[in-house]
């Protein structure tokens, strides 16, 4: 893969999670000048460092609200500033759920007490937050006639969560997956297909990319049941996306839009 992103400039946004860390590193072992975005911009900045030490390419750090209308617009005119281009988006900010009180987090996470704050916070970085960042870096693409939108999903966006997965040996449920996070990956998608019917004149292509659960220190138990229930009989290592991210930012995948790309170890198979 190494060089087959030569000469482009890749954002990827949530670039100081798990994941977003990946993602940034197979950018620019492909050769792209890579923008790491996120919410501290300090931590940005040294994370790019890193990346233009390690892979021999540029790399710049960018303090980056996803849910803010200015913050994503001085964004783009920051990275037009120092790249003069856009050409690849990699839209990975998200939250998941996180209770304040692990004690009460089997209660507050039963979708009939689910708090609608809760609801709408998720809505606001995984849906509004992928439609601020595609319209500001997006337009550029299209004005200029080609690019790569990758929006992260996810299998939970294909299918219902097992709760089951959730329970403690001794039965008793720890916690439910929420309805919320399901609900804004599934519309990640269909924004997907949107933008890429809506933009694919302008040779911008726009594709998601749904990866299975990656395993990150989770009790014993749980990645237990999750592998037992994957045909490939584990959970993800965290570079395991790291192949579909150059595949969708790059030529190999030319002819492909408004796909959902399925990375899950076959979760969704069965």
């Amino acid at each position: 893969m190494a060089g087959t992103l030569n000469g482009k400039t890749a954002i990827v946004t949530g670039a100081l999670g798990l994941l977003g860390k990946e993602h940034c590193a197979a950018l620019a072992e492909a050769g792209a000048r890579v923008v790491a975005a996120d919410l501290d911009g300090n931590a940005c900045a040294a994370f790019a460092t890193s990346l233009a030490s390690c892979h021999g390419t540029e790399a710049m750090g960018l303090a980056l609200d996803v849910t803010s209308e200015r913050s994503v617009a001085e964004g783009r005119d920051a990275v037009l500033r120092r790249f003069g281009s856009i050409d690849v988006l990699v839209n990975n900010a998200a939250i998941n759920d996180k209770f304040e009180h692990p004690a009460a987090a089997a209660e507050e996470s039963r979708f009939e007490a689910y708090p609608l704050e809760l609801w709408k916070t998720m809505f606001d970085v995984n849906v509004n937050g992928t439609f601020l960042c595609s319209r500001a870096f997006g337009a550029v693409m299209a004005e200029r006639g080609g690019g790569s939108i990758i929006n992260i999903a996810s299998t939970y966006g294909i299918v219902g969560p097992d709760q089951s997965l959730y329970r403690k040996p001794d039965g008793s449920q720890s916690f439910y997956k929420t309805a919320a996070y399901p609900a804004t990956k599934g519309a990640v998608i269909a924004f997907t297909r949107f933008l890429a019917a809506y933009w694919g004149r302008n040779g911008v292509r726009v594709n998601a990319l749904s990866p299975g659960g990656v395993e990150n220190a989770q009790d014993g138990h749980f990645v237990a049941r999750y592998a037992a229930r994957t045909p490939l009989g584990r959970m993800a290592a965290p570079g395991d996306y790291r192949g579909a991210i150059v595949f969708l930012a790059g030529d190999a995948s030319a002819y492909m839009t408004g796909a959902n790309l399925v990375v899950d170890g076959g979760w969704t198979a069965w």
